[in-house]
């Protein structure tokens, strides 16, 4: 789910030309222009696909708020359409509210389409989000495409029909001129020909393409001879099956006998993926046993030739995908020989290991693109959790991906995954104590304080009971999180002291950095001058091994401690910094925080209208993931009612309710943060560059990370003081990522600037 409600929309750009078929849009069209449910049927391989994608793209004008393609292909349960649906439109399940209610919420007032694509295997899931969605949201139309109606009230029907036979053959000399360039078919002997075989394809585009790629190596007339005598055989063994879906399978079967018996023991092998894969991951999975690893990619080339395997771009990276109905095909073989179970359990072995890969390697360079590349296998990582013949796997799965969940736009879903698998693997095992802990912060951030503290306080006894000091750390300072959140501060600061140093004696710097910046917002609020020095050593512990997302946080923290002393201009730079780390993520709740303390700062400066477009900002962020201010914490509630209340001062209810509108229709962590920023969103979404450090700012930044003043690195490196300040004021402006801020010399250990009264 990497996308956003917008008015772009997220249909995929055509790899191939269209053709034919002009008076079926036109038809289609006009039917969206009189109904708001359109339903598109027709055989397996018809064309209703690519026919819907050309249709919805030829209405873009009409829909202004964006036209979005769901994918239904890789769900095999009717209650995930909602979810799927979700992740399409960029809607982040991270409330305990139901998706159809978030989605109603995020649709109502737009005008939009959608296409649900593939909704036969999943057609009562279909029905009642169509419905759901189509009675809250008065602008939206729905195009579906399924060989069953979706069966409710209103919708209207558009039978796709094979292709005209001129139009058949045009398909048939486009695609055999992609891969047989020398090939015209124009001659009236070839057009006749042609015409024969496709015929004999029923017109079928799918049927056609596959049978395209094969003229790299035969003549259209062996393949009509071929072809009659794969359909001669498959017509006596199936005689209750349509003559269409005859046709079809025998192309594909045809298809597949032509492979060699190490491509046939791949395609089979590939249909474990669901939503595509990479290479790396093809390797893993699919090789042994017939298939050498080294001869994957060589394997995986043939059959892209062969219109077998697509070669796509996954999250901006390559990748590879099956049609569904090359993929069933392939399933079904892969059953039928034994390995099915067996290739589902690699299947998520390696999605397992990748998971816990990058969860073990979140505190340091390439947290953005692990995110990225989580988000690219979501539908892989759902089909992995859904191989239950292992609870202990599958929970260690659902924690390993923890971030993925809470900081990658998917913590409702973790919720759900983490409270499944906790309920299927009861054992007090290390595995489950862990995931004890996971399930605590991610129904913290919901929220759910009451949850929160059931997991912790079974986390906390099985981490005494198994003397894991690693959980023992987590659950103390989750516990601070708790108490902060619920207002408790001075219960909060003991907790998260012990946390700190049991986290630094394991060397469990992801750890450090959390609760640091979190101790340090606590100080400051209680007026504790040490705040400071926790979040220097928060910002320096995160910069020691390129951690960018704690590092936001932890300068959100230390802007937070300028704005409470009055230093609105170092308030004012440390936050921007912290919003140029975030456009990076998809973190809506980190997003939330720091542009409410930007709106604070704002207003604290008199610029109250802006103050209140970023309150807008905050706001909408906050709606977006089902929440509301409230589940940020006491301390963060405080502080939004009193910025609120100045700029109603200031500017008066009605201007004050202009501007928030204004700011809410930023609701998006890429929109609202080039808005606080002032740039493009889609300049806001490029990666940042880090200046590097010089040597002694190497050595300076280490020692801050150690936990020593400025005043003690001045002796341990025989510096002066100002120049120890100096680069220390440098370390900060380059976590800036480059911006030529004037990072403000109280950041240094006892100096403190004079209170300005706000």
């Amino acid at each position: 789910m990497s996308g956003v409600i917008s008015a772009v929309g997220n249909l995929p750009s055509p790899l191939t030309s269209f053709v034919g078929r002009q008076r079926d849009i036109v038809g289609i069209r006009r039917l969206l222009g009189a109904a708001r449910l359109l339903t598109l049927t027709g055989v397996a391989g018809v064309g209703k696909t690519r026919l819907a994608l050309e249709a919805a793209a030829a209405s873009r004008k009409g829909f202004p708020d964006g036209v979005w393609l769901v994918d239904l292909a890789p769900l095999s349960d009717p209650s995930g359409v909602a979810n799927a649906t979700a992740d399409a439109l960029g809607v982040p399940d991270l409330g305990a509210r139901p998706v159809f209610d978030q989605l109603a919420r995020q649709l109502a007032g737009r005008r939009s389409l959608i296409l649900l694509d593939n909704c036969e295997h999943v057609v009562d899931g279909c029905a009642e989000l169509a419905q759901a969605l189509l009675s809250a949201a008065p602008e939206l139309c729905v195009l579906a495409t399924s060989r069953r109606t979706l069966g409710i009230t209103g919708e209207r029907v558009f039978t796709v029909e094979p292709l005209p036979p001129d139009e058949a053959v045009e398909l048939l000399r486009e695609r055999a001129a992609a891969v047989l360039p020398e090939y015209r078919g124009n001659e009236v002997n070839g057009r006749e020909v042609a015409a024969r075989l496709c015929a004999d394809l029923d017109r079928l585009p799918l049927a056609i393409e596959l049978t395209a790629s094969r003229l790299r190596t035969l003549t259209v007339e062996e393949v009509t001879h071929r072809l009659e005598d794969r359909f001669a055989l498959l017509t006596g063994g199936c005689r209750s099956a349509r003559p269409r879906q005859r046709t079809l399978r025998a192309a594909i079967d045809w298809s597949y006998e032509l492979c060699s018996p190490a491509e046939r023991l791949l395609w089979s092998r590939l249909s474990v993926f669901v939503g595509g894969f990479g290479l790396e991951a093809a390797e893993d999975v699919c090789s042994g046993a017939g298939i050498d690893r080294h001869d994957v990619p060589d394997l995986l080339d043939r059959l892209v030739a062969q219109s077998v395997v697509v070669a796509c771009r996954r999250e901006g990276r390559p990748g590879f995908q099956l049609l569904q109905t090359i993929r069933h095909y392939g399933r079904q073989r892969l059953t039928e020989s034994g390995e099915h179970d067996a290739l589902r359990r690699r299947h998520r072995g390696f999605f397992l290991t990748l998971a816990q890969r990058l969860a073990d390697s979140w505190c340091g360079p390439g947290q953005a693109q692990g995110l990225a590349v989580l988000r690219a296998e979501h539908t892989n990582l759902r089909e992995a959790l859904d191989c239950g013949d292992d609870p202990q796997a599958t929970l260690a799965l659902a924690t390993a991906l923890r971030f993925h969940w809470c900081v990658g736009g998917f913590l409702g879903e973790g919720r759900r995954q983490l409270d499944r698998a906790l309920a299927g693997a009861p054992e007090p095992t290390p595995t489950r104590a862990r995931a004890l802990w996971a399930a605590a912060w991610v129904a913290l951030l919901q929220g759910d304080r009451a949850a929160a503290e059931r997991w912790l306080d079974e986390a906390d006894d099985l981490g005494e009971k198994l003397d894991d000091p690693l959980v023992r750390a987590y659950v103390q300072g989750l516990r601070g999180s708790v108490a902060a959140f619920q207002g408790r501060l001075a219960e909060a600061v003991p907790l998260f002291e012990v946390a700190v140093d049991a986290h630094r004696e394991l060397g469990e710097t992801a750890g450090a950095v959390f609760v640091l910046f979190q101790l340090a917002v606590v100080r400051t609020r209680l007026g504790d001058e040490r705040a400071q020095h926790d979040g220097r050593q928060a910002v320096a512990l995160a910069q020691a091994h390129g951690e960018r997302w704690g590092c936001a946080l932890a300068l959100r923290a230390l802007g937070y401690d300028a704005w409470v002393r009055g230093d609105w201009e170092a308030g004012k730079a440390l936050t921007r910094a912290a919003l140029e780390i975030e456009r990076d993520f998809h973190d809506y709740v980190a997003a939330a925080l720091v542009l409410g303390l930007l709106a604070s700062l704002a207003a604290a400066g008199g610029e109250h209208e802006r103050a209140a477009s970023l309150l807008g900002a905050t706001r909408a962020l906050c709606r977006r993931v089902d929440t509301t201010i409230a589940a940020l914490g006491s301390v963060v509630v405080e502080d939004h009612a009193r910025c609120e209340e100045a700029i109603v001062a200031a500017l008066g209810p009605a201007a004050y309710e202009k501007a928030l509108a204004d700011g809410g229709r930023h609701d998006t962590p890429a929109q609202a943060i080039a808005h606080a920023l002032g740039t493009a969103p889609e300049n806001a979404a490029a990666p940042t560059i880090r200046k590097p450090l010089t040597r002694r700012e190497e050595q300076v930044s280490a020692l801050v990370a150690d936990g020593m003043t400025n005043r003690q690195i001045a002796s341990a490196l025989k510096l002066s003081p100002r120049t120890v300040d100096g680069h220390v004021e440098n370390v900060l402006a380059k976590l800036a990522f480059g911006r030529r801020t004037q990072i403000a010399t109280w950041w240094a250990a006892g100096r403190a600037p004079a209170r300005r009264t706000p």
